[in-house]
C-alpha cells in the first residue's frame, strides 16, 4: 500500500465551469485524460493519494459534484486539501456530507489537521503567498499568514497526538503554497515546521517547472507536486523513495 501525492489538477470536467488549463499550452493538453491514465496504470485500490490543494475551478460544492465524482472513481482513497482556487470549498461537516449523499466514499478531506496513513503522520495547511508587497495588499497578506500560521500550529499539534500512537511513523507536511521560494522563507511557517523536526514538506501552486524540483531550507527538503510539473502522474512518497 502506497501513498502518492499529486496537487493543482485544476479539473473543470463540468459544462457549467468550463475553465480548462488547456488554454495554457501544450503543457496542459489533454490534462484530464493524461491524469487518469497515468493514475490507473499506477495506483492500486488500497493506496492513498493526497492532493494539496486547487482541485477543481467550481464555485460551489454543488458545481463541484462532477469533478469530485471524477477523482472518487479513481482508484484509492483521496485525501483533498485546499487551495487559492478552490472557492467551492465549505465546511468539513458539510463537504463531509455532501460526500456521503453522493456516494463519493473515497474522498476525505485535509485542513490543518493531521491524518495517519501507512508509515506516515500527514499534516499541513494551505499557506499564503509572500508576494504582492505593495503597501495595499501588504496588510491582507500579513492578516492571511498569521491565520495560516495559527493553522499550521493546529495541525503541527494534531500530528504530535498522533505521534503518541503512531511512534515509529514519519510526520510529513503539506501546503498549497510554498512556505519557501526563491530561497525567501516564510518565517511563520518555516520556523514552525523546523521545531517540529519536519524533515520532508511537499507543496503545490507553482506552473511551469518540471520534477524533480527540490530544495533544502533550514534542513527541510521541499518538494513541488504540482500536476503539471509531475507530468500529471502521482508522485509516489511512501515508500519513501524521494533522496533527501
Amino acid at each position: 500500500m502506497a501513498v502518492y501525492l499529486l496537487a493543482d489538477p485544476h479539473l473543470s470536467t463540468s459544462v457549467e465551469t468550463d475553465k480548462s488549463m488547456e488554454v495554457f499550452g501544450a503543457r496542459w493538453e489533454g490534462y484530464t485524460d493524461r491524469l487518469k491514465r497515468n493514475w490507473e496504470h499506477l495506483v492500486e485500490p488500497d493506496d492513498t493519494v493526497v492532493l494539496p490543494g486547487d482541485i477543481s475551478w467550481a464555485l460551489t460544492l454543488t458545481e463541484a459534484k462532477e469533478d469530485l465524482t471524477f477523482l472518487d472513481r479513481l482508484p484509492g482513497k483521496k485525501i483533498l486539501m485546499k487551495g487559492n482556487h478552490d472557492f467551492w470549498w465549505s465546511s468539513l461537516q458539510k463537504m463531509t456530507d455532501f460526500c456521503r449523499q453522493n456516494d463519493l466514499s473515497t474522498l476525505s478531506f485535509l485542513y490543518h489537521d493531521a491524518v495517519a496513513v501507512e508509515d506516515l503522520i500527514l499534516t499541513g495547511t494551505r499557506g499564503w503567498t509572500m508576494g504582492d508587497t505593495d503597501a495595499e495588499n501588504a496588510d491582507d497578506n500579513r492578516k492571511l499568514i498569521a491565520r495560516e500560521s495559527i493553522r499550521l500550529e493546529m495541525a503541527l499539534d494534531a500530528a504530535k497526538k498522533l505521534k503518541e500512537t503512531h511512534p515509529a511513523s514519519e510526520t510529513v507536511a503539506l501546503f498549497h503554497y510554498p512556505p519557501v521560494w526563491g530561497g525567501v522563507p516564510c518565517p511563520a511557517f518555516t520556523e514552525q515546521l523546523e521545531a517540529a523536526g519536519i524533515k520532508r514538506c511537499y507543496f503545490g501552486h507553482i506552473h511551469g517547472l518540471g520534477i524533480p524540483y527540490r530544495f533544502t531550507h533550514g534542513g527541510i527538503t521541499y518538494t513541488l507536486v504540482a500536476a503539471d510539473a509531475l507530468g500529471f502522474t502521482p508522485y509516489l512518497i511512501s515508500p519513501k523513495t524521494d533522496a533527501q
